[in-house]
């Protein structure tokens, strides 16, 4: 039987006091860095609140029908009608795409991903299908019915540049963090040792519909029906592990910081193969590299 890691207690990041002056749903976690909650997925907000046209970073786009919300929350932390001036994604799976297509046309602005991931993003190729035996909840059983892709971008599309910084993020860096994606990338600020994780691990079982809705902060691997080479996110967690961040914001679940959170997510790492694999599954027994994940539409 699988096995998860629990958190015993959340030591929240959270500013209450400005987020409750906000009242938009967005929870800051840094003075240039916050997060929103969209249905089962989380956007972040990099940018100094008030800097205005062009100057913060969308990290990555939610769900299908989340547009107006991603524009409501950049337009009360940075200013009205105030355009990112890039786009980053950590991956293209459809809760992280949803409102990418309308957003970068409408905002006309460079969206950076791995070029591993790019096909992904610019009409090429659809992501394998899901797993839906894995992880026993509602959402696993309901995987096969979630858009694969591809959308297209590929106006707007960009690699990350090679030398690992992230554009308009200065004292950050992307980091491969594939097995989930073949392309999927977190990114890391060394100063304040914040992570931006995307779904390399994840703070909520996102295979269960009550984890997802109740959002108990909980340490966990990726989403189990989606990943595709457990050997990598395997290899992703312990290198994100290595790193004892201090804050944590991952693309499903609360953001996290503190000793407790060092201690679950190494945890993790340590017992990935008994926490955060299933004991069985397609992907388990025939995982799929990246050449062979590009699947046509």
């Amino acid at each position: 039987m699988w096995l998860r890691y629990r958190s015993a207690r959340r030591q929240s990041p959270d500013k209450p006091q400005s987020d409750a002056a906000r009242d938009d749903g967005t929870q800051e976690i840094a003075r240039d860095l916050a997060y929103r909650r969209l249905a089962i997925v989380n956007v972040a907000f990099f940018g100094e609140p008030g800097c205005g046209e062009r100057g913060w970073v969308l990290i990555d786009a939610g769900v299908v029908g989340t547009k107006a919300l991603i524009k409501q929350a950049a337009a009360e932390r940075f200013g009205p009608d105030a355009r990112p001036a890039a786009i980053v994604m950590t991956h293209g799976h459809f809760d992280h795409i949803g409102a990418l297509e309308d957003l970068a046309d409408e905002w006309d602005v460079p969206v950076f991903a791995h070029p591993l991931e790019q096909p992904y993003l610019d009409g090429r190729a659809a992501y394998p299908p899901p797993d839906p035996s894995v992880g026993g909840g509602l959402m696993s059983l309901l995987s096969p019915l979630f858009p694969r892709g591809p959308v297209d971008v590929g106006r707007w599309l960009q690699p990350l540049p090679a030398d690992g910084s992230v554009p308009h993020m200065p004292g950050w860096r992307w980091l491969h963090t594939p097995g989930h994606t073949p392309g999927h990338v977190s990114l890391w600020r060394e100063a304040d040792r914040i992570i931006v994780a995307g779904d390399a691990f994840i703070t909520t079982r996102q295979e269960s519909a009550y984890a997802v809705a109740v959002q108990s902060p909980e340490m966990h691997g990726p989403p189990m029906y989606y990943t595709v080479d457990w050997a990598k996110a395997r290899m992703s967690v312990e290198a994100l592990a290595s790193l004892r961040p201090e804050l944590a914001v991952t693309g499903h679940g609360p953001a996290m910081r503190g000793q407790e959170m060092r201690m679950a997510l190494a945890e993790l790492a340590r017992d990935f193969d008994h926490l955060a694999v299933p004991p069985q599954g397609k992907y388990v027994e025939n995982p799929i590299d990246a050449d062979s994940a590009y699947r046509a539409p």
